[in-house]
């Protein structure tokens, strides 16, 4: 059915009625399509293809007609960025902006698990050899999560919520809106500020260290201190438990359990010497840092948030 509606979805573009009516695109279609004879789920996708037309206007109903209208957006916007016309501040003459939001809303609304990254190289695989730019597909990707900003402006969520996701460099808009849920959600807790900052100073730690650091498991015979035997202890237990909430996309229970390691990670900064004198101590402990900075990974950057106290 998809095939065949694109076969025709464009077909009433060559029509006198269309010639003087522009707005009848699909519409006429619709009716040309059930005249003869054709699927009313095929006729029904010519017109939807246009839907959304508008912030806030209606999403294509059936399979068939998501498809249509991701297939032909997506044709565009890669067609478009491959050719060197991509959208500048001022000027969208080809309205990829509206584009992008439609195929997300799509995506997102109607529950579907796609990757966009995947969609995107499909579309490009379509143009013959030598058309699109190489990286074109990967600049596509960023501009369309990119409007996922005003998006969630839109829904009161704070830049800084989108940031801690989108650092994780994504590319399904369904899984990307579950964990920007999630991590708000994760705001409003009491341990999100502590661990919020905590994430922070780990991340600048790590980021110091040379390149060529090497990172390994974490010896429990090298935990000294009371805090980081604690903090180790209490990261075994809830990676566990955080793992059966991530293995089924539930990031707002993984966050609410993760916030269970505020008081280990507060004790363990107060109680514990990162860059201990002793080499294999030091090691240690950023192993130990490491495997917090990750468990956290796994759903967002939230060093990025700038919660309240």
């Amino acid at each position: 059915l998809a095939e065949r509606a694109a076969l025709l979805s464009k077909a009433d573009l060559l029509t006198e009625m269309v010639l003087e009516f522009a707005d009848m695109q699909g519409v006429a279609g619709y009716y040309y399509a059930l005249h003869d004879g054709e699927e009313p789920e095929v006729a029904a996708a010519i017109a939807q293809q246009y839907w959304p037309k508008f912030a806030g206007d209606r999403l294509p109903e059936s399979p068939t007609a998501c498809a249509l209208g991701l297939a032909d957006r997506l044709d565009t916007l890669v067609g478009i960025f491959g050719i060197g016309q991509a959208p500048t501040g001022s000027r969208d003459p080809f309205a990829l902006r509206r584009a992008s939001l439609a195929v997300l809303r799509i995506m997102v609304e109607h529950r579907l698990e796609l990757d966009l990254r995947d969609c995107l190289e499909l579309a490009a695989a379509q143009y013959p050899a030598g058309v699109i730019a190489p990286g074109s597909t990967e600049q596509v990707l960023d501009y369309m999560i990119e409007r996922f900003r005003a998006w969630y402006e839109e829904e009161a969520i704070p830049t800084e919520v989108f940031k801690a996701v989108s650092a994780r460099k994504l590319s399904r808009p369904l899984d990307i809106q579950r964990r920007v849920y999630a991590v708000h959600a994760f705001t409003a807790l009491p341990e999100a500020a502590s661990l919020a900052a905590a994430n922070k100073r780990v991340s600048n730690i790590l980021e110091k260290l040379d390149a060529s650091h090497q990172f390994g498991e974490v010896s429990a015979d090298l935990l000294m201190e009371p805090q980081e035997q604690e903090l180790a202890a209490k990261l075994a237990a809830l990676t566990q438990v955080a793992r059966g909430h991530l293995e089924n996309d539930e990031y707002t229970a993984a966050l609410a359990c993760l916030a269970g390691l505020k008081e280990p990670v507060d004790a363990f900064f107060d109680g514990v010497m990162v860059n201990a004198e002793d080499a294999s101590l030091r090691h240690n402990r950023l192993n130990l840092l490491k495997v917090l900075r990750e468990l956290f990974l796994q759903v967002a950057d939230i060093s990025q948030l700038v919660v309240a106290r």
